[in-house]
Parts: structure tokens; sequence; C-alpha cells
């Protein structure tokens, strides 16, 4: 928070005549670390975003209180990239221990079909190759009782210009029939699934308040790469959580092999003001670092290992700016001589930390 005070104090010594608006999670959750800022003119709330007019017009009108907001969210609008993301969903109905997200974005909102869909058509008309679903609670989506299973499914069958479709991070508790369905039987939906996990120890995980075990979390990566054979699992894992033992790290650290995890994000535990994590017994923060450390070391060599597995193979890749970008199972890749927009069959020639290289066919 200081870091953003900071930022606002030098946006306004370097445009004294301009109007600072404070917006985000930050402004949401915590109005009072900016309201009596001289430099700031106007605090938006996740909710007042699209009024600007009004807040314009007010003076440092505090955020709406944004669990009341029942707006549709708002897919983002013509991006003009090789890869767009389109917003389906924000919000959440879930209460983690650790996390700020529903104050700051409120209950889980979703974007009716149509809205997605003319979204989604607007990126293809302007030269998308790939659709990346995002929200804040993906799986959480729910229009009129349809699921995003359903809302996928009927996404590639109303719009054949569709060829590539990616997911953002999933609740793997929350993924349904009909996306599993998709998992095996459509291509269009590219086999990379990043799923939360956040530990794999089953104490912790209770602690955190999530809704799975580290038992269904085996047994649902089984059931993904069961449907897909080529599906690879990326993950959000925490280090250092209250009351976590060194037997309790130790379970989220062979979780990373336990489900094949080759593309793990790690977040060494910070509590945040508000949430119940913040109130339990905190750990040493040097034992919080050297276990995320240890996570980071183990997630690197397996990484390492999947990428040098390619080399020899061919895999489709999408180059998203110049001689850069992914397969198909979001391996980086690199294909010198190539420019935006570009896809095909690469041969992969060689692997590094950083990821593929590769020939066009």
């Amino acid at each position: 928070m200081r870091t953003t005070r900071q930022k606002i104090r030098k946006a306004k010594r370097r445009n004294p005549d301009a109007k600072v608006l404070v917006t985000g999670c930050a402004a949401q959750i915590e109005p009072e670390s900016f309201q009596e800022m001289p430099e700031v003119d106007a605090l938006l709330g996740n909710a007042d975003k699209l009024h600007l007019d009004k807040i314009l017009q007010s003076s440092k009108a505090l955020p709406s209180d944004v669990m009341a907001a029942k707006a549709d969210p708002v897919a983002a609008g013509f991006q003009g990239k090789v890869r767009s993301f389109v917003a389906v969903q924000n919000g959440c109905d879930h209460r983690c221990t650790f996390c700020t997200i529903p104050y700051g974005r409120g209950n889980s909102r979703s974007l009716p079909y149509e809205k997605v869909r003319r979204a989604i058509a607007t990126e293809l008309d302007h030269g998308a190759a790939e659709i990346v679903i995002t929200g804040v609670d993906i799986t959480s989506y729910d229009d009129e009782g349809r699921t995003l299973g359903h809302l996928l499914q009927r996404l590639l069958a109303d719009e054949p210009r569709l060829k590539r479709l990616r997911l953002s991070s999933l609740d793997s508790i929350e993924i349904d029939g009909p996306l599993y369905e998709l998992v095996s039987g459509d291509e269009r939906l590219l086999p990379h699934f990043h799923l939360s996990l956040q530990a794999g120890d089953d104490m912790i995980l209770k602690r955190m308040k999530r809704r799975h075990n580290r038992a269904q979390a085996v047994e649902i990566v089984e059931k993904i790469k069961a449907a897909r054979a080529d599906a690879t699992i990326g993950a959000d894992l925490i280090a250092g959580f209250p009351t976590e033992t060194e037997e309790m790290a130790l379970n989220t650290l062979e979780l990373l092999d336990d489900c094949d995890i080759v593309a793990a994000h790690i977040f060494p535990f910070s509590p945040r003001e508000m949430t119940p994590a913040a109130r339990m017994p905190q750990l040493d923060r040097e034992l919080i670092k050297e276990r995320a450390s240890r996570l980071r070391a183990r997630a690197a060599r397996r990484r390492s290992a999947w990428l040098q597995n390619y080399i020899g193979t061919t895999q489709v890749a999408l180059i998203e700016n110049k001689g850069s970008g992914h397969t198909d199972a979001f391996a980086p890749i690199t294909v010198e001589g190539t420019g935006r927009g570009a896809y095909g069959k690469a041969r992969i020639v060689d692997a590094d930390d950083k990821g593929l290289t590769g020939v066009f066919e």
C-alpha cells in the first residue's frame, strides 16, 4: 500500500493539473488509505469503473458496496491481439481464509451467453487466432443454470471460426461434466489446464477453507489426463501457510510430482488484512521464504524436464509476437523469422529453461 501511495504522489507531481482517480481492489477494500490524500480526486470501486461521469462530479465519494453489485461483468473491449482475453465472470462466492478477492470484486456474476458470444466474435473479426476465457472464478460461471462447460459447448458449436480456445485458472473441484466431455472430445479446447490447488496437505486445505482434499486433486488430474493424453497441468501453490509443519510442507512439495505439475506459480504466504488467515499463528518469514524456494526449485526441475522431452517432436504453435509464442500445451516457443500471427506445426530442435526453439515445417 505504501508503494501505491508513493506512485499516486509522484503522478500528481508530474501532472499537477490532472485529476487522480484511484481504483482497483485496494481502493475497494481499504478506501481510508487513500481518502485523506490531498492528491486523490476520487475513489472508484470495482463496481464504479463504468460510471466515470458521475465519479468525476463527486467529491471523493467512497467506493460503492461491491457486495451489492448486480451488473454483468464486462468483457474486455477490442484488443487487436493474436491471443485475446474475454472475461465471462467476476467476483467470488467462496471465502478462502487467505483471500481478499471477494471483498474487492464482490460476489460471483456471470456474463450472459449472447454477450460472451458477441465479445468473442468481435475479437475474431479483428484477427484473434486464440481466445482465452477469463474471470475471477470461471468454474462458478452460471447463466440461468448453464455451467462453464455448457457455455464452452455452445460457443464452439455456434462460432465455427473459433479454432483455439484456452481457459484461465480453474477451481478443480468445480469442473463439470460438460467440460470433461470437451476435454476428451474437442481439440479446439487447448490442453493446458491451470488449477487453483493452493496446497497438498489436507489439514492446510481445511484451514484454507478450500473445497477439495489432496486425494481429490490427484484424482481430478488423473481424470483430465485420461480424457486427454496430451494434457498438461499448471497450479497455484502457497508456501508457509499459518500452522504449516514440515510434514505438511512436504505433502505440498510431493503434490508437484503426484499431480504432474509442469507450470507452478509459487506464492510465499503473506497475511492480508480482514482475512481469517491473518489472525492464525504465523510462521517465521525466513521459514516461509525457504519453503517457497524449495517448491520453486522442485517446480523448475520438473518444468525443465518437461520442456526437454519435446526435443525432436512436432508441436502446433501460435506466434503471438515477432518470433515468439506458445504451443498448444502452453510451452513458450521461439521460431526465428516468423511474424505475429504465424501458425502451424513446428519441429522442436532445442529447449532451455525459458522454453522451446522450433522451426516451422
